[in-house]
């Protein structure tokens, strides 16, 4: 397996990326909220009363990511609508009401979509954020949605992957030409406009989208995926190295349920919820940087108190242990 201390080469376009290179380091574990930005325990929708305000806070604090779900039914089985709101359309606001914090999609549901317009829909948005947007890219979890989009759920990993190459050939080729089996194909004739800010969108795979770990890391920039228990980490993080079976740098993160005690000495619980006080995860989250997890994302619906008061205490407690990082790689 590859060290991880050896791991410590991006490509130029990544690490002059501003919403990558918030996110992304060698060895550097940062913060990210999923949307809604609030707690909703017992309900399937949030309010978005206070969106904007604490987006804006999050950002002023220094955390490195705000990241928005694709949820376009309310399915009663699921019984979750994340933050409502069309992602890509929702990152084109944010854009215009924060400053610094990376925007992502956790995830697109990529084989739903046309690919030709959610590169559209991306290069705007990613030109609005001034080249903030982390394109998270996933096949969903809810199989009744296939239908309604008149979608096989059994092809969704296929479509996935030939989506994807029609997403970079439209965003990183000029006048592309490129044959699809799913989609429409380029044949020289046509260009898409605008191109992302920086020559191409960093695209992650958000869970495992139907792929294998070999698939994602020579295909993607990075993993984000779902995580119940911290002590499988040190085996996922060999898995991974393993499969992208080079020295260039490719993140490993994840997304979990969070509920932070008000006692900052309580033991750490997994499980579908990560809860703790903040002196045992401050512990947790600094081995799990040692370890090689690059990224943690949390999501508050569960939150047994306020947003803005957990904002405030992993802010002035836990942040400046795991600051965001500008370009090139300095809190």
């Amino acid at each position: 397996m590859t060290s991880i201390s050896s791991l410590n080469v991006m490509p130029a376009e990544l690490l002059q990326h501003p919403g990558y290179a918030r996110v992304f380091q060698p060895g550097h574990l940062t913060f990210g909220f999923i949307a809604p930005l609030e707690s909703y325990p017992d309900s399937a929708a949030p309010t978005l009363a206070d969106h904007t305000a604490i987006a804006r806070k999050v950002d002023d604090a220094g955390f490195s990511a705000i990241w928005l779900r694709d949820v376009p039914f309310y399915d009663p089985y699921f019984g979750d609508v994340a933050q409502i709101l069309d992602p890509l359309v929702y990152a084109g606001y944010l854009g215009a009401i924060t400053r610094n914090i990376a925007i992502g999609t956790a995830g697109i549901v990529l084989p739903l979509r046309d690919p030709v317009i959610v590169a559209k829909q991306a290069a705007t948005a990613d030109q609005l954020l001034g080249g903030r947007l982390l394109l998270g890219l996933a096949t969903g979890d809810r199989p009744v949605e296939y239908p309604a989009f008149g979608m096989d759920f059994n092809n969704r990993s296929a479509r996935y992957r030939d989506a994807l190459d029609v997403i970079k050939a439209v965003t990183e080729q000029e006048w592309p030409v490129h044959s699809s089996r799913f989609y429409g194909d380029l044949n020289g004739a046509l260009d898409l406009v605008p191109k992302p800010v920086s020559g191409r969108l960093p695209t992650l795979v958000i869970g495992h989208a139907g792929q294998t770990l070999e698939w994602s890391a020579q295909n993607s920039d990075g993993m984000i995926a779902y995580l119940a228990n911290p002590l499988s980490v040190p085996d996922i993080i060999s898995s991974w190295r393993n499969a992208c079976r080079t020295d260039v740098f490719k993140p490993y993160g994840y997304g979990t349920f969070f509920d932070l005690d008000r006692d900052p000495d309580m033991p750490v619980q997994t499980g579908r919820v990560l809860r703790g006080g903040r002196n045992a995860l401050r512990e947790l989250w600094l081995r799990q940087q040692e370890q090689g997890v690059s990224h943690v994302a949390l999501n508050f619906k569960p939150l047994q108190r306020p947003a803005t008061e957990v904002i405030d205490e992993l802010g002035e407690y836990l942040l400046p242990y795991f600051p965001s990082l500008n370009l090139g790689g300095q809190p």
